[in-house]
């Protein structure tokens, strides 16, 4: 449909101006009407966090999501442009996106001409740092158009107006809220209730029409010395977002964000147990008295992690000249770099902390992700009667003093014939994974002798830079513990 181009237009058009939030809610209940998934790729919240959006919106409320850093808290800010108009009227270059049939500020009182404003031109977000000035926010008295213009400093026409007044008749977003100065946050307090902007003391108003919402880390959010009690008692909805609460929803999060599909001619395998060891890394770490819990293990953890293990394995498969390649459990040394810049640690030491923490978080994943699977392994290796336990024949072998060794940089099928040395080993996965496609054998074999390693029966020794062995504990005991890898 043709828009109106002037005033007279609009107004025969039957154009009703409504404020933003009522704009928000007619829309919202549309699209629930209809159905729709009101914040696609948004995953795990659809019980807890989602439904508080929505009746905060359906309110009329300003909010603000309180949540870890990784709990998508910038995402559903950014989401909430979709409830807005595609189109609304606006008086063509007004700083302020006047609405033609009620304007707000002087000189679009004066003016004729009626375009168009984007929903997507109606979202605005601020980061809010210390150096942020109310000038940033508000606005400020601008001397030269004073000059220029020989007008008096009083005079609405020569402010210059901040990022807020900008957003009029739109959604405005400040994201880690507790970081603005404290005599910043009373810049907002008139905005919050009375919707209007004073500029330097001189009797300047503009009734703004705005939806403002917020997002913060609860830990400093509630910290009275961070955010002023005035602020918070006039944000009228308080969100907590949180981490997934099931594996499920994790796995989907990491499989939806993460960038597994290169495009590139060569297929990377990822086994569904390799998925889930992924996952519980991050749910160790948020668990581990080693990380600082305050600060939270971001979702963007397994993202990196999941996209790293996959480069690993591209990386091996250019080089070996193989079109598919399965993802592997020592490719995970080349992604510890996407856990150790990821946690901050309870004690901060030295940089080699980081690293040995996430390997100890690695380790712990692979214990639990493997107890999930298969038999107890460490009971199996106490038990002295009844019938012979799984994992009788891959004990014996490695108590004849035999090792073997492995790199993250063998073909396929050497890396196979290394692990099929093993007596029982290659039956064992077959029986409790599950698996459907031959190139993930291997990687399966060797996620059995990581996990032994693990409960404490096998050792690992690290030959190189690339390669490790694996080892029968007892020998590696009366040898040289030194060499044995944690």
């Amino acid at each position: 449909m043709k828009r109106p181009e002037s005033i007279k237009a609009l107004r025969d058009s039957g154009y009703q101006p409504v404020t933003v939030k009522q704009e928000m809610r007619r829309n919202l209940v549309s699209l629930i009407e209809k159905g729709e998934n009101l914040f696609p790729g948004i995953v795990g919240y659809e019980k807890t966090v989602l439904p508080q959006i929505e009746n905060a919106m359906l309110s009329g409320h300003d909010f603000i999501l309180l949540g870890l850093r990784g709990q998508a808290k910038t995402r559903i800010l950014r989401q909430l442009v979709r409830f807005l108009d595609e189109w609304v009227p606006a008086i063509e270059g007004c700083e302020v996106n006047d609405d033609p049939l009620n304007p707000i500020c002087p000189a679009c009182k004066r003016r004729v001409a009626a375009e168009g404003i984007h929903r997507d031109d109606r979202y605005r977000e601020k980061l809010a740092t210390p150096d942020v000035t109310i000038a940033d926010l508000i606005g400020d008295i601008d001397p030269i158009k004073a000059a220029n213009r020989r007008l008096s400093y009083s005079d609405p026409e020569v402010m210059h107006y901040g990022i807020v007044p900008r957003t009029n008749r739109g959604i405005f977003a400040i994201n880690e809220l507790p970081d603005l100065q404290p005599r910043i946050q009373v810049g907002l307090l008139n905005i919050l209730e009375e919707k209007d902007i004073q500029i330097r003391g001189f009797p300047i108003r503009l009734p703004l029409d705005i939806q403002i919402v917020f997002s913060a880390n609860p830990e400093d959010y509630t910290n009275r010395g961070n955010i002023i009690t005035p602020l918070r008692d006039r944000i009228a909805s308080q969100i907590m977002t949180h981490y997934p609460y099931t594996l499920e929803d994790a796995m989907k999060v990491t499989e939806q964000e993460a960038w597994t599909s290169r495009g590139d001619g060569i297929e990377v395998i990822v086994p569904h147990y390799i998925r889930e060891l992924v996952e519980t890394v991050a749910l160790q770490a948020r668990k581990s008295s080693y990380v600082d819990q305050g600060s939270g293990v971001s979702v963007r953890l397994t993202i990196s992690l999941m996209e790293n293990l996959i480069s690993n394995a591209e990386r091996r498969a250019i080089r070996t000249g193989e079109r598919r390649q399965a993802v592997r459990i020592c490719d995970l040394q080349n992604g510890i770099a996407s856990i150790s810049g990821k946690v901050e640690l309870v004690y901060e030491g030295e940089q080699e902390g980081a690293v040995a923490v996430a390997k100890h978080l690695v380790g712990k994943a692979v214990k639990e992700v493997f107890a999930k699977h298969f038999p107890d392994a460490y009971k199996a290796k106490e038990k002295n009667e009844g019938a012979p336990s799984e994992y009788d024949a891959i004990f014996r072998w490695f108590a004849q003093g035999k090792r073997v060794e492995i790199s993250d940089e063998l073909p396929t099928r050497e890396f196979h014939q290394r692990l099929a040395q093993v007596a029982g080993l290659e039956d064992l996965p077959k029986r409790y994974l599950g698996i459907k496609d031959t190139i993930e054998i291997p990687t399966a074999m060797e996620f059995v002798l990581e996990a032994l390693h693990q409960n404490s029966i096998l050792a690992k020794e690290r030959t190189d830079t690339s390669a490790l062995a694996y080892t029968d504990m007892f020998s590696t005991m009366l040898g040289k513990p030194e060499e044995a890898e944690d």
